[in-house]
C-alpha cells in the first residue's frame, strides 16, 4: 500500500477548499499565545461541552446494562473517532478535521440509542408534519444550543467551522455505495432535508461517514456475543459469514479483528480517482454483518420489550410538558406551581426555556447567558420544539429519573 495518496486533497491551507472549510458563521475570540488550528479548536469546544459528557450515559445499542464493558455512545464516538485517524493518518489527510467529526457527529442523538431517535420523529411527524433525524439534530445541537463560557464567562453558541459542521450533519453510517466521493458545492447545511441526501464536503467527512459504520458493526457484535443474546444457530451463521475473509472461530471475532481488516483494505483500496471505497469481496463482508446485525441484534426480542419501554418514557415526558402551554404570563405561572410538584422535570425545562426562548428577558439579562435565543414562546410550534430537543439532549438515566418523578406519588 502506497502512504499519502491524499495529501494534495487533504483540507490544508492552499486546498481550494480551505477558506470555506474553515468559515464560522461569526468571529471567534483567540488568545494570543494560542497555538491550536481552526479544527483542533473545534475539537476542544466539542470536548468540553455538556453534549458531549452526556453521551456516556446514552444507549449505543443495549439499554441499562450491569456491565461496564458494554458501549455507550460515548465509547462509539471514541470508536469513529480512532479509526477515522488511522485512514486519514495513512491516506495524508487533515486528522484534526476527522477528529473534530468524530467526537462531535453524535452530539444530537436522543437517549435509548435509535429506539429513541424513532419515538421522536414519530411525535414530531404527529405534531408538526416535520421529520427529525439525529445528523441533523447533532447539526442544530452544535450550532443553536450547545455552549461555552467566553474569556469573561459569558456562555456563547459553539460557532464550528463549515468543515465540521458539514461532517456532522453528513455523517449518516448507513452507506450501502462503495466509492465515495466529496461534493464539490457550498451549500446552506440548514436546508439539508435528509439523511445521505449529500455528500460531505470534504474527504475528511467521506472518511468519518465510513468509519463510523466500520466502528459500530463490530462493537455490537462484540457486545451480543458479551451478553450471550445470540443462540447457536445464530453464531454458527455469524461464523460462516466472517470465515470467507478471516479463518477465525466465533469466540475470536470482536472489534478489533473486524475493524483491523476493513480499515487495511479500505486503505489499500482508495483513491482520490476511485474514492473512498472498499473492494468487492469487503463491501459484500460489511454489508453481510451488517445484515447480520439488523436480523439477530437490533431486531431482538429484548429489545422490543425495550422500545416500549423507551416509548413511554419519552411519550410521558413530552405530554405531561405540553399540555402546560398557554400564554406567556399563565406559562411561568404554570410553570412555577408544576415545579413544586415536579422538582427535576420542570425546574431543568424552565432553565432550558431560560436559555434558549425569549419566556423572561428581563430575568435572562441577570444570567450569563449570551448566545442566540431560538424560541418564541409565543408560537405553540416553538414551545413543542423546545420540549422535544429537551428531551433529545436527555441521557437514559436522567429520562429514566423525570419519568419516576412523574409516576411517583
Amino acid at each position: 500500500m502506497q502512504p499519502l495518496r491524499f495529501k494534495d486533497v487533504a483540507v490544508t491551507p492552499g486546498n481550494s477548499k480551505w477558506a470555506a472549510s474553515i468559515r464560522r458563521e461569526k468571529a471567534i475570540y483567540k488568545k494570543k499565545d494560542d497555538i491550536r488550528s481552526e479544527f483542533s479548536r473545534d475539537y476542544n469546544r466539542i470536548l468540553h461541552s455538556k453534549a458531549y459528557r452526556r453521551l456516556k450515559h446514552k444507549t449505543q445499542v443495549f439499554y441499562a446494562t450491569q456491565n461496564d464493558h458494554v458501549c455507550t455512545r460515548i465509547e462509539h464516538v471514541t470508536h469513529v473517532a480512532s479509526v477515522s485517524y488511522s485512514i486519514a493518518n495513512y491516506l495524508g489527510l487533515n486528522t484534526e478535521l476527522t477528529n473534530a467529526i468524530a467526537i462531535g457527529h453524535d452530539l444530537g442523538h436522543a437517549p435509548f440509542g435509535h429506539e429513541g431517535e424513532y419515538i421522536l420523529r414519530k411525535i414530531v411527524m404527529d405534531e408538526m408534519g416535520e421529520s427529525f433525524w439525529h445528523e441533523k439534530n447533532s447539526l442544530f445541537f452544535v450550532d443553536r444550543l450547545e455552549t461555552l463560557p467566553d474569556l469573561t464567562n459569558k456562555d456563547h453558541n459553539l460557532n464550528l467551522t463549515y468543515a465540521v459542521r458539514d461532517g456532522i450533519i453528513s455523517h449518516c453510517g448507513e452507506v450501502n455505495e462503495n466509492a465515495i466521493f466529496p461534493r464539490q458545492e457550498l451549500i446552506r447545511l440548514e436546508d439539508i432535508e435528509r439523511p445521505n441526501q449529500y455528500a460531505p464536503f470534504t474527504w475528511e467527512g467521506c472518511v468519518v461517514k465510513i468509519a463510523d459504520k466500520i466502528s459500530y458493526l463490530g462493537r455490537d457484535i462484540e457486545d451480543a456475543l458479551t451478553l450471550k443474546i445470540l443462540d447457536k444457530g445464530q453464531i454458527a451463521e455469524l461464523s460462516e459469514i466472517v470465515a470467507g475473509i478471516k479463518k477465525v472461530k466465533v469466540w475470536q471475532i470482536n472489534n478489533t479483528i473486524l475493524m483491523n481488516d476493513f480499515v487495511i483494505n479500505l486503505c489499500r483500496m482508495s483513491t482520490p480517482e476511485k474514492g473512498i471505497l472498499f473492494s468487492e469481496k469487503y463491501l459484500e463482508l460489511i454489508n453481510s454483518v451488517k445484515n447480520f446485525n439488523y436480523k439477530h441484534i437490533y431486531r431482538h426480542k429484548r429489545l422490543e420489550y425495550y422500545g416500549r419501554l423507551a416509548s413511554l418514557v419519552i411519550n410521558s415526558i413530552y405530554s405531561a410538558l405540553a399540555a402546560l402551554y398557554g400564554p406567556k404570563n399563565k406559562l411561568i405561572s404554570t410553570l412555577d406551581q408544576q415545579e413544586k410538584i415536579y422538582p427535576s422535570l420542570i425546574g431543568a425545562f424552565k432553565y432550558w426555556l431560560m436559555k434558549y426562548s425569549d419566556i423572561d428577558l428581563e430575568e435572562r439579562k441577570t444570567t450569563k447567558f449570551g448566545n442566540q435565543l431560538v424560541y418564541d414562546i409565543n408560537n405553540e410550534k416553538d414551545y413543542k420544539m423546545a420540549i422535544l430537543h429537551y428531551i433529545s439532549s436527555m441521557t437514559d438515566h436522567f429520562a429514566m429519573k423525570l419519568f419516576g418523578e412523574l409516576t411517583r406519588f
